[in-house]
């Protein structure tokens, strides 16, 4: 894997710089996750999108970091810093699991202080936000962590089966499903922009009524897109989402060029 080019801004990571790119797309992971986990989505898209992968506080290059307590801290982070990373781009924003709950929340900043809101908000591989998320994985110790992520897949098995990485690496983990089980976004949370939803067909954690109740968050429209697999669906079918994002981020771009023409 290619390093990242340094950006302005610690929360953000560009594993495939594209300057020219007309639109982005910004990406939030799941818990325990990193902006590695969008490496292969970002070489995969075309040259016209640039991945903005963010980086949490507490991993890998923000090791030494304190880990955020709550989606709307981390929003708010990835917030202050979003504006010149995107240099008045169309783009999107694309969130995974806990990261789901993250992107609906840097939506709905993005919304409510008056900037330019994203084409679409994807929302994969997590229940509504009016719907309870919490089975007290971060209350387990570490062993029951463990098998948490061993179940659901998505983690690297060298990482788990290394008592030092291991431990590196379990203080943001819990710390992420604590932001995932708490998550509370209140009364009548709705964004503007288009949602789309993101689901695996034998997902235990994210039945199918309650993916489509994310139809209650949006004015706009709504879609949602369900792909056989698990919780990790989106490894198997990355072409399929890559495809989907691509083609509704060039329609923006294509209104966009129109009006200056």
């Amino acid at each position: 894997m290619a390093p990242p080019v340094p950006s302005e801004s610690p929360w953000f990571r560009r594993f495939h710089p594209r300057p020219d790119a007309r639109t982005a797309l910004v990406c939030l992971p799941h818990a325990g996750g990193s902006a590695n986990a969008y490496f292969s989505l970002s070489q995969r898209l075309p040259a016209d999108i640039e991945v903005l992968a963010v980086q949490y506080p507490g991993r890998q290059n923000r090791l030494r970091e304190p880990c955020l307590g709550s989606a709307q801290e981390i929003a708010r982070g990835a917030f202050g810093d979003l504006g010149p990373e995107l240099a008045g781009r169309p783009f999107a924003v694309l969130g995974h699991s806990m990261g789901a709950a993250v992107a609906f929340e840097l939506t709905r900043l993005l919304e409510r202080e008056g900037r330019e809101a994203p084409a679409a908000l994807f929302v994969s591989g997590r229940r509504a936000p009016s719907i309870p998320s919490d089975r007290g994985v971060r209350l387990r110790d570490d062993e029951g962590i463990v098998a948490e992520m061993r179940s659901l897949g998505g983690t690297d098995v060298g990482i788990l089966d290394e008592p030092e990485l291991l431990s590196l690496v379990l203080p943001s983990i819990r710390a992420d499903y604590a932001v995932a089980e708490t998550y509370d976004p209140g009364p009548d949370a709705v964004v503007r922009c288009d949602v789309v939803g993101l689901a695996g067909d034998r997902d235990p954690h994210v039945p199918s009524d309650d993916a489509a109740a994310w139809r209650d968050h949006t004015t706009g429209a709504f879609d949602l897109r369900f792909f056989p697999g698990g919780h990790f669906f989106l490894t198997d079918h990355e072409a399929e989402i890559a495809a989907l994002v691509t083609e509704t981020l060039r329609a923006p771009a294509r209104r966009a060029g129109d009006a200056r023409r």
